[in-house]
C-alpha cells in the first residue's frame, strides 16, 4: 500500500546530506538514508500532514533543532528550484513525466515550513488521494500486507484448556488474542503455527473423573441432551460442591483451617488415589479418562468452530509430563543446577533476580517447570520456528521468566526468541470467576446470551426481513460485540465483561464497527442500482477536510497492522478501526455522497466509501469479528 511518508523521507535525507556534504564534517562521512529519517504525525491537522523532528541532526551540524529545521526547508527550495530550472525548456507535459520521476515531483507533492524544531509538510492532497485509493480498490487482501514478516515461522500457542470443563470467559479472552496475533503476523507474511497443549492430567482432571464414577450411573451427553464439554464439567462442579461440604464438617467439628480440612478430606485421598492408578495404568481408570477427555475435546470443537479459533496441533500434557528430565540431568553435568541433601535439584536463579526453583521434587517426579522446558525443546524440534509466543494470563509472568532464564542457562540458542503474552484477568460484577463453585461464565452460554439479546434488537426493529437470517446474524454481532470487547484495551490490562455494554451499536463496540459496514454496503448497492452512465472516478477531487483526514487514515493500514505485530497487542488494530469509522461517519455527515454537486465527485466519493469497506473487511477480520453486509 502507498506510504506518503516515504517520498518525503527521502527528499528530507537528500536535503541533510546536501547540508552535511557543505559542512565538509568529518562525523557526516556516513550518508543519513531515508530509513534513518524519522516521520510523525503532527498533534493537530493545522500544522501539517507530516513532522520531521530535526533534533538527531543537531550534532552532526552543531546547530540547534530550529535552525537546522529553517536550513532544511531553504535546502529543499534550493533543490526544488533546480529540478524547475532542468524542466524549464519543456513542454507541459515533458515536465508533468519528468515530475513524476523525480523525488520532488508528484509522488512528493506539496509544501513545507519550518516550525521551530520540526520540518512540517502540507501533502498536495489531490495528487495523493489519487496515489493512495487505487492501490487500496485493487488490494483483494483488504488490509494490505506490510510484509515486515516475510519468511519469519512463528508459532502461537494459546488457549491450552483444562478436560474437566468446558470453555469460559477467560478462555475468550486468550483465544481472540491468539487467533488475532496469529492473523496480524500472517498479513506480516509470516509462515504461523497455531498449537494448544491439551491439559488432560492431573489432580483436577481427576476430580471429574471421579464425581461421574461415583455417582454418573451411566448417564452420556446424549442421554441428557447437554453439550459433552458442558457434561464433564457439571461432574466438576459437582466435585466442588462435595468436597466443600466434607471440608465445612471437618473443620467445624476439628476445628481445622481451609487447606488442612482439604488435604484430610475423604474426597481428595480418592482422587488422589485415582491419579496414582492412572500412572500406573490401570486399564479402567484408563479407559475412563479416555472416555471423559473426548467428551470435553469434542465439546470444545464445536466451540473453536464457532468462535473461529483453529489449530494445526495439539500437545497433550499426558504425552510430555514425562519431558524434561534429560535437561535437568543435563544442567546438573553443567553445573547449573543441584542436587540437594534431601534429593531434590533446584537451580539458583538469584544472580537473575529470581527465586531459587525446584525442578525435581526429592521423590524424584517433575514439576510443571520441568515438563514445560522439555516440550518448548520438543516443539522446535517438531517445527523449528523463529519465534514461539505463549498466550497465558498474566498470573504465569513469573514462570514464563523462569522458564526463559532456564532455557538460557542451558545454552538453548533460541531461547531470546520466546515471548509471554500476557493478558490480565476478565472479572464478572460479581468478582473474579471460579469454575469450582459453577459461577463461571461458560464461553456457550455467554455468547448464547449475547445473541439473544441481539436477535431481540433485530426484533425490535423489524429488521427480520431486512437480514434475511436474523438467527445468523444475531450470532456475528454476538461474536463481534464479544471479541470487540476482548482485544479493545491493551493484553495486560485487567477487564471488567458489561454484556449490554459490549452490544452497544454507538460508541467503540463492535457492534458499531459491524454497523458501520453494513451502512457503508447499503450505501454501494443503492448506488449501483441507480447507476445508469458509469462515471469515472477523479480522486484529485477529494480535498476537503473530511475527505483528505479520512484519506489519511485508510493510507495508514498497513502501518497499524504492522505496529500490531511489532507490539504483539491487537488492540492497535482494534483502535486503528474505530478511528476509520470515525472518521468515516465525520465524512458521511460533511460530504455528500450520491447526491454530490458533480457525477465525478459523487463517482469519487462512492469509491472513497468502497475503499473504506475494503480495510473495514480486512482488518475486522484480523481481530476476529464477522463482516455483515445488512443489520
Amino acid at each position: 500500500m502507498y506510504d506518503y511518508k516515504e517520498p518525503w523521507k527521502k527528499r528530507i535525507a537528500e536535503a541533510i546530506n546536501s547540508l552535511l556534504g557543505e559542512a565538509a564534517l568529518p562525523a557526516a562521512a556516513a550518508a543519513i538514508a531515508p530509513s534513518d529519517i524519522t516521520a510523525e504525525n503532527p498533534p493537530r491537522p493545522e500544522m501539517g500532514d507530516i513532522g520531521f523532528p530535526m533534533f538527531a541532526y543537531a550534532k552532526l551540524l552543531h546547530k540547534g533543532p530550529p535552525q537546522i529545521a529553517v536550513m532544511v526547508c531553504a535546502k529543499l527550495a534550493e533543490l526544488d528550484s533546480a529540478v524547475n530550472q532542468a524542466n524549464s525548456a519543456a513542454s507541459a507535459a515533458t515536465k508533468a513525466a519528468a515530475l513524476q520521476s523525480t523525488a520532488a515531483g508528484s509522488l512528493a507533492a506539496g509544501s513545507f515550513t519550518a516550525e521551530g524544531p520540526y520540518v512540517n509538510v502540507r501533502l498536495d492532497r489531490g495528487i495523493t488521494a489519487s496515489k493512495i485509493l487505487p492501490e487500496i480498490l485493487n488490494d483483494e487482501s483488504g488490509c494490505g500486507k506490510p510484509g515486515t514478516l516475510k519468511g519469519r515461522r512463528i508459532m502461537v500457542e494459546y488457549s491450552s484448556p483444562n478436560t474437566n470443563k468446558p470453555l469460559h470467559l477467560g478462555h475468550m479472552r486468550n483465544d481472540v488474542l491468539g487467533e488475532s496475533i496469529s492473523r496480524i503476523f500472517e498479513a506480516c507474511g509470516a509462515d504461523v503455527r497455531r498449537v494448544a497443549i491439551i491439559n488432560d492430567r492431573g489432580v483436577h482432571i481427576c476430580k471429574s473423573m471421579l464425581a461421574y464414577k461415583k455417582h454418573g450411573e451411566g448417564k452420556t451427553p446424549e442421554s441428557e441432551g447437554v453439550k459433552s464439554d458442558h457434561f464433564v464439567g457439571d461432574w466438576y462442579v459437582a466435585f466442588g460442591k462435595e468436597l466443600k461440604a466434607q471440608c465445612d464438617e471437618l473443620m467445624r467439628t476439628k476445628g481445622l483451617k481451609a487447606e488442612e480440612a482439604e488435604a484430610q478430606a475423604p474426597l481428595m485421598k480418592e482422587v488422589r488415589e485415582m491419579l496414582r492408578l492412572w500412572e500406573a495404568g490401570d486399564a479402567e481408570t484408563i479407559e475412563l479418562w479416555k472416555k471423559m477427555n473426548a467428551w470435553a475435546f469434542n465439546g470444545w470443537m464445536k466451540t473453536y468452530e464457532r468462535t473461529g479459533a483453529h489449530f494445526d496441533k495439539y500437545y497433550y500434557e499426558s504425552q510430555t509430563y514425562l519431558l524434561g528430565k534429560d535437561q535437568i540431568n543435563k544442567g546438573l553435568a553443567m553445573g547449573i543446577f543441584l542436587r540437594e541433601e534431601d534429593g531434590s535439584v533446584q537451580a539458583d536463579l538469584t544472580p537473575e533476580k529470581l527465586d531459587k526453583k525446584v525442578l525435581i521434587r526429592k521423590d524424584g517426579t517433575s514439576i510443571y517447570i520441568t515438563q514445560d522446558l522439555g516440550t518448548a525443546i520438543y516443539r522446535y524440534n517438531d517445527w523449528p520456528f523463529d519465534r514461539l509466543i505463549f498466550v497465558v494470563a498474566n498470573e504465569q509472568q513469573y514462570h514464563f521468566k523462569v522458564l526463559f532464564t532456564l532455557l538460557k542457562k542451558l545454552g538453548i540458542p533460541w531461547a531470546d526468541s520466546l515471548y509471554h503474552l500476557a493478558y490480565g484477568m476478565v472479572n464478572l460484577p460479581d468478582g473474579k470467576m471460579k469454575s469450582r463453585e459453577g459461577t463461571v461464565v461458560d464461553a456457550d452460554d455467554l455468547i448464547d446470551s449475547l445473541r439473544d439479546s441481539a436477535l431481540q434488537e433485530i426484533r425490535s426493529k423489524d429488521r427480520e426481513e431486512a437480514v434475511g437470517d436474523s438467527a445468523g446474524t444475531a450470532e456475528k454481532v454476538a461474536l463481534g460485540a464479544l471479541h470487540y470487547y476482548l482485544v479493545q484495551v491493551s493484553p495486560l490490562k485487567d477487564m471488567l465483561f458489561d454484556p449490554k455494554e459490549s452490544l452497544s451499536f454507538t460508541g467503540n463496540t463492535g457492534p458499531y464497527l459491524q454497523y458501520m459496514g453494513a451502512r457503508i454496503s447499503s450505501l454501494v448497492r443503492k448506488a449501483n442500482a441507480q447507476a445508469n452512465a458509469k462515471t469515472a472516478a477523479d480522486f484529485s477531487l477529494l480535498v476537503s477536510d473530511a475527505e483528505w483526514e479520512l484519506i489519511k487514515i485508510l493510507a495508514a493500514c498497513n502501518d497499524a497492522v504492522a505496529l500490531a505485530a511489532e507490539n504483539i497487542d491487537p488492540s492497535v488494530v482494534a483502535g486503528y478501526l474505530y478511528d476509520v469509522s470515525k472518521a468515516f461517519s465525520r465524512f458521511y455527515h460533511d460530504c455528500p455522497i450520491l447526491n454530490a454537486e458533480t457525477p465525478a465527485l459523487a463517482a469519487s466519493r462512492l469509491a472513497l466509501s468502497e475503499a473504506v469497506l475494503r480495510i473495514l473487511r480486512g482488518a475486522l477480520n484480523l481481530v476476529c469479528i464477522p463482516f455483515l453486509d445488512i443489520m
